[in-house]
Parts: structure tokens; C-alpha cells; sequence
């Protein structure tokens, strides 16, 4: 049995010393209806963090499995700390608010939100909804991997051909045997066949 998701949510602080401030209880009762409906569907809440500073370490130290922000008209604030705390560590966002202006959701997306969900805080809705935005995140992320990877491939195969141009023009070799070369170097070497072609281009960048 899989381990429940490991979620850390931001918030602002709602300790409000006045009993009548209408917004600061509006606030506070959704960030409880969202707690508890985490708590509800078996989702191991590990904390609930401010919006700060201090948010990447914390991070850091926690390493939660998906961010929730909570927040209406300070959801921007919230959202940059969020971005900027996990730049290095991605990891899936969640934004629940239960603001109707939609104006930033693109700019949510683009900032690294995995799911922006208005009014929809229902108990019954957070597992699915969760469950959702933690695959689409999976998913972008093989995407992005797989990305990274052709780019690294195709950055080695241009090094590994101005490393066989090289040799073709210094040892009179034909393309296959200058491959032939580098590929028994690397082998001797026990080292990647890019890395064989990189030495060899900065060898002869030092004796221009």
C-alpha cells in the first residue's frame, strides 16, 4: 500500500485578535474546512507554513510530496514565495482559493502551478483532485526529462563530431576510424564518449 502524499500547506497567519473581523474568520474557517478535509481523506498533513523568507528552508527540511497554497487576495504573494522556494526543487503546487477572478490563472501556470482549483474545498473533492494534479505533474516532469535528455544527446553527438573532425584532419584518419578511436579510448578509459571528445577539443584549444 502506497504511503499517503506528504503535503505542506501555505497560509497566511489567521490569528486574528479581533473577534470581529469579518474577513480574518471567513479566512480562518476555510483554512480549517481545507485541513480538515486533507485529514479526512488520509493525507499526511505536515505543515502549515507561512508565506516568508524562510520558506525554502523549511521546505527543505520537510520535503513534502505537494505544496498547497491557500490564500485569496494575497494568492500572488504567496504564489512568488512558493515559485521562489522551490526554483531548485521542483515540486507539484496546488492552489485552492475561493476567489471567482480567474485573471492570473495563466500566470499561476506559467509560474509552476500544477492545479488551480476555485471553491473547491468539499471534502469530496480534494483526493481526486490531488490525485489529478500530482500525475499531471509526473507527467511534465518525465516530459521535462525527456527534453533535457535529447538536448544532452544531441549536445554530445556535436562534441563527439568535431572531436572525430579533428582527428581527421591531424592523423589522416577516415570518419569511422576516428570514431573507432575515441569509442576504444573511452573504453580503455572507462569514461563516457563525449567526455573523450571534450578533452580532446580542450587539448586543442590550449595549443592554438
Amino acid at each position: 500500500m502506497s504511503k499517503p502524499l506528504r503535503i505542506v500547506v501555505i497560509a497566511p497567519d489567521l490569528s486574528a485578535d479581533d473577534a470581529d473581523d469579518e474577513y480574518a474568520l471567513k479566512q480562518a474557517e476555510r483554512s480549517r474546512s481545507l485541513r480538515i478535509g486533507l485529514l479526512e481523506n488520509n493525507f499526511n498533513l505536515v505543515a502549515v507554513l507561512p508565506a516568508d523568507p524562510f520558506l525554502r528552508e523549511r521546505l527543505t527540511q520537510l520535503q513534502p510530496d505537494m505544496i498547497i497554497v491557500d490564500a485569496e487576495s494575497d494568492a500572488r504573494d504567496a504564489l512568488e514565495h512558493v515559485v521562489m522556494a522551490t526554483r531548485d526543487e521542483r515540486r507539484p503546487i496546488v492552489m485552492f482559493t475561493n476567489d471567482e477572478d480567474t485573471t492570473h490563472v495563466k500566470d499561476a501556470f506559467a509560474a509552476g502551478v500544477t492545479a488551480y482549483i476555485v471553491a473547491g474545498l468539499s471534502a469530496a473533492r480534494i483526493r481526486p483532485v490531488l490525485h489529478v494534479a500530482m500525475a499531471r505533474f509526473q507527467h511534465e516532469q518525465d516530459l521535462r526529462n525527456e527534453l533535457a535528455q535529447a538536448r544532452s544527446e544531441l549536445a554530445d553527438r556535436k562534441v563527439i563530431d568535431q572531436a572525430k573532425s579533428l582527428l581527421m584532419q591531424h592523423h589522416g584518419l577516415s570518419e569511422q576510424e576516428a570514431y573507432a578511436r575515441l569509442r576504444k579510448t573511452a573504453m580503455d578509459k572507462n569514461i563516457k564518449l563525449a567526455e573523450v571528445a571534450q578533452r580532446i577539443l580542450d587539448v586543442a584549444d590550449l595549443l592554438r
